[in-house]
């Protein structure tokens, strides 16, 4: 019942105040302690020499492009299903974040695939599919910003992120189902780390890092969304920074 509490707007906006300034500083911190483990406390790769350390961006935010898509599937559903709007909400507060952490996939992929490959670019199945997700993120943004009515954008928007979760799996498991230039994963559940432990450590703070930074902005946006489509409702007229707002255009 508490969950259902917080699906109104009006419950979950100070919640979400409350909670983004705390993972934003957290993020940061686990970012900077990421960064000096991986480069400049662990070891150089035997065989891939400096360039491996764009793994320590690339691989956190390769991780969350795809889980974010995943989670705006999930809010899709629950658009689709209770027409709740926090879902909605949720979902479009996702999408930009989301295509931010698929386009960094992409060009830090590029720039270790030239000192490895030769090139910056081969229409590969893992980096083809990366590809698609970043298009599904900008057809989502751009789908529902060009359907005036809300509650059509809202629909519209969550069909496109239900359709596009096929592509989540076909990321993951494209280096095993087709002949692929890229590397096999180094972390795995099933399967011991194939890296050094200072490795590990350093790409786990920056993968920690990665998700709370995107759980802080989703919440943060997701907070001016609720202003802007809840505007004509009481409870957002009540609040302190909407009257400090209305008092200081006033005063101009």
């Amino acid at each position: 019942m508490k969950l259902f509490h917080f699906a109104a707007p009006q419950n979950f906006y100070p919640l979400a105040g409350r909670v983004w300034p705390w993972c934003a500083a957290l993020a940061s911190a686990l970012a900077l302690a990421g960064l000096w483990v991986g480069f400049m406390l662990a070891p150089s790769d035997a065989q891939q020499g400096q360039a491996y350390r764009i793994i320590y961006l690339h691989v956190p935010v390769s991780w969350m492009a795809m889980v974010i898509y995943l989670a705006m599937a999930f809010w899709s559903v629950l658009t689709l299903v209770f027409q709740t709007r926090l879902s909605a909400l949720m979902t479009h507060a996702l999408a930009p974040t989301g295509a931010l952490l698929a386009f960094l996939s992409l060009w830090t992929g590029a720039l270790w695939g030239k000192p490895m490959w030769g090139t910056y670019w081969v229409w590969d199945a893992r980096l083809t599919s990366m590809l698609i997700l970043l298009f599904l993120y900008l057809g989502y943004i751009a789908l529902t910003a060009a359907i005036e009515d809300p509650r059509r954008a809202d629909r519209a928007g969550a069909l496109v992120a239900l359709v596009g979760a096929v592509n989540v799996p076909i990321i993951y498991f494209s280096v095993k189902w087709w002949n692929t230039l890229h590397q096999g994963a180094s972390v795995s559940l099933t399967q011991s780390p194939r890296m050094a432990s200072v490795m590990l450590i350093g790409m786990l703070l920056m993968s920690l890092a990665v998700w709370l930074y995107a759980v802080a902005i989703a919440l943060w946006r997701v907070r001016s969304l609720t202003l802007v489509r809840e505007s004509h409702a009481a409870w957002v007229q009540q609040l302190p920074e909407v009257q400090a707002h209305r008092h200081a255009r006033g005063s101009a």
